[in-house]
Formats: structure tokens, C-alpha cells, sequence
């Protein structure tokens, strides 16, 4: 049985596709031990070569290269594609996700198993939201600087679905009118449209629907998360972290304070109710915080209302509602 936490055979692969600079085992086999077997796990100095695997401190090698069992050289990999070849297929492969909480592995592994070498694929965490995406600028550039010193060969540019690229509509047609420009080809592995993108006849006008579909998928979610926030809103629902002073505690604060106690003597009494502080007292700084933020709110509308009045001696004409804008910036 494969051990769960062996690599991918894809890892294996990609280290493999170098010679090891310690065991000296050519490219396609595995590094092996002093003894003469098949190793257990990967010598660092060659999977460092793997860009996707650099950080990587120790790559255990799979089941199925007979780990311990007597060394001998493997299959080498297959040859890089030669860009002089007539009409040989080239593809640029782009994966993508929004957040840094999800994953790029689904995507990486549908590009390997599709024949994008995994040098050849550019990936980023960041939203369609940022106009400007390094990795797929950079992805862009690689594929057009190819197209250019080989003209003869077919350049694609690969990416698992649609909504990979963007939402927005517009600015999907004019990233395939741009791929065209260049001769380049786009291709998609999932989603409405698999295949290659056809510019012409209907493929452009499928292309162009499943677009504009992909921007109104974008607008519902973005709907339908502000009536999510707009609905915990009014049950009272803020999000954030909860306030350290509540309003209870703050007019114990003032009402001890008015007294003339001093806030060293009334931190000890006042106890935080939710958070991950639950059951603690109140630092002083957080205390002093909320007596000028206090002092801020009651001091404004008496400042507004000054204003108005200066404002009114000056041009002989009244403001009836300076009070009752001052009296409504007090119950906020």
C-alpha cells in the first residue's frame, strides 16, 4: 500500500527530470544510498531544481519506485518539446484562486495531466477584483516572447476554466481578442466552454455569452454577500472585533468618574463581557481610549452648533436645523 504521505507521482517526475549532483543517478531514476538501494527519500540539492518544490525540505520517494529494494536506472523523462519542430504544440499553462485560504492543487494537477509542464505553469493567489496580476502578466509575456522566436509552432495558453481568467466581460473579450492578435491560442480544460477557443463564427459568440455570464455570477455573489451584511447589520450584527467598553460599561465609567474616583480604582470592577478577553479587566490605555472617543462625540455637535451660529451672525439669516442635526450626531 502507497504511504498517504508520499508525493504525487508528478513530484517524482519533476525531480527526476535531473541528475542527482550526490548519487550521480541520471535523470528518470531515483536517488539511491550509500548501500546501493533505491533511497527512501529525494537528496535535497535536486528537488531545490524544481521551482515548485524549492522550499521543500525532504521529498520521499513513491512506493512504486521500490524504495529499498536494489538500485537501477530508470526511464529517462520524456524530451521537452523542440521549438523548431513544424508545428509542434506548446502550451502556458495558468492557474489562479482568489483568497490564500484556498488551493491551487486542483488546478496544478489538471494542467500536469493535460501535458503543461509544471515549469511552464504561472500561478498567484489574488482576486479578478486587481486589474494588475503579476503571474499573469508574466504568463502573457512568456507565451508572446515564444510565439516570437517560434512562429511555425502552435503556442497555447492553457487555463482550467473561464472564471481562472476574470468575471468581467469586457475585459475577457478583450484578453481573447489579444491572444488572437498575438497568434496565440486559448484553451480551457472545465467549465461552459472546454477546448480550444475557436475566434471565429460562433465560437466567438459562445465565447462572449459565457463571458457575460461569468460577470453576472460575479454581481450575485457580490449582492448577495452585501444582503448578508446588510441583514446581520440590522439585527445588530457589525462584524469585527467586539468593543472593549460597552455602553453599560462606559456609564459606570462616567457616572464613578463624576463621582471622583479615579480610573485606576475603577478598572478593577469593570469586567469585559464577550471576546477572547471574556471575564478580564480592561486595560487602562482601552479605559483612557474610550473617554476621549466619549469626550469627541459630546464635544462635535456643541462645535457644529457654534458654527452654525457664527455662520448665521455673519449673514443675518438663521440655520433651524443646526439643532437637531447636532442632536442626531449625539445618538449616534
Amino acid at each position: 500500500m502507497t504511504d498517504p504521505h508520499d508525493p504525487a507521482p508528478a513530484d517524482a517526475d519533476d525531480v527526476e527530470r535531473h541528475p542527482c549532483p550526490r548519487c550521480a543517478a541520471a535523470p528518470g531514476s531515483p536517488c539511491r544510498s550509500r548501500g546501493g538501494a533505491v533511497a527512501g527519500t529525494y537528496r535535497t540539492g535536486r528537488f531545490t531544481k524544481v521551482p515548485r518544490l524549492a522550499k521543500l525540505l525532504r521529498v520521499q520517494t513513491p512506493a512504486d519506485r521500490g524504495p529499498g529494494q536494489p538500485w537501477r536506472p530508470g526511464t529517462p523523462p520524456p524530451a521537452p518539446v523542440d521549438p523548431d519542430t513544424p508545428g509542434a504544440d506548446i502550451r502556458i499553462g495558468y492557474a489562479r484562486c482568489s483568497t490564500l485560504g484556498q488551493e491551487l492543487d486542483s488546478q496544478l494537477d489538471a494542467l500536469a495531466k493535460h501535458g503543461v509542464p509544471r515549469e511552464k505553469v504561472f500561478s498567484e493567489k489574488i482576486s479578478t477584483r486587481i486589474r494588475v496580476r503579476p503571474q499573469f502578466e508574466a504568463a502573457l509575456a512568456a507565451a508572446r516572447d515564444i510565439k516570437a522566436h517560434a512562429p511555425h509552432c502552435r503556442v497555447i495558453f492553457t487555463v482550467y476554466e473561464m472564471k481562472r481568467l476574470g468575471r468581467d466581460a469586457a475585459e475577457l473579450t478583450a484578453l481573447a481578442d489579444h491572444l488572437t492578435a498575438h497568434g496565440l491560442v486559448l484553451e480551457m480544460l472545465a467549465g461552459p466552454l472546454p477546448g480550444m477557443y475557436d475566434p471565429s463564427g460562433p465560437g466567438r459568440l459562445l465565447f462572449a455569452f459565457f463571458a457575460a455570464m461569468a460577470e453576472t455570477e460575479r454581481e450575485n455573489i457580490r449582492e448577495s454577500t452585501l444582503e448578508g451584511l446588510d441583514t446581520a447589520a440590522r439585527k445588530g450584527n457589525h462584524g469585527g472585533r467586539p468593543p472593549v467598553i460597552t455602553e453599560d460599561m462606559l456609564h459606570t465609567l462616567l457616572r464613578r468618574r463624576a463621582n471622583g474616583e479615579s480610573v485606576e480604582q475603577i478598572q478593577p470592577d469593570l469586567i469585559i463581557p464577550t471576546g477572547k478577553r471574556k471575564g478580564q479587566s480592561p486595560s487602562a490605555a482601552s479605559i483612557y481610549r474610550a473617554l476621549a472617543e466619549h469626550e469627541k462625540r459630546v464635544a462635535y455637535p456643541e462645535a457644529v452648533e457654534q458654527a452654525r451660529a457664527d455662520f448665521a451672525a455673519l449673514t443675518g439669516s438663521e440655520v433651524p436645523e443646526a439643532r437637531t442635526e447636532a442632536k442626531a450626531l449625539t445618538t449616534r
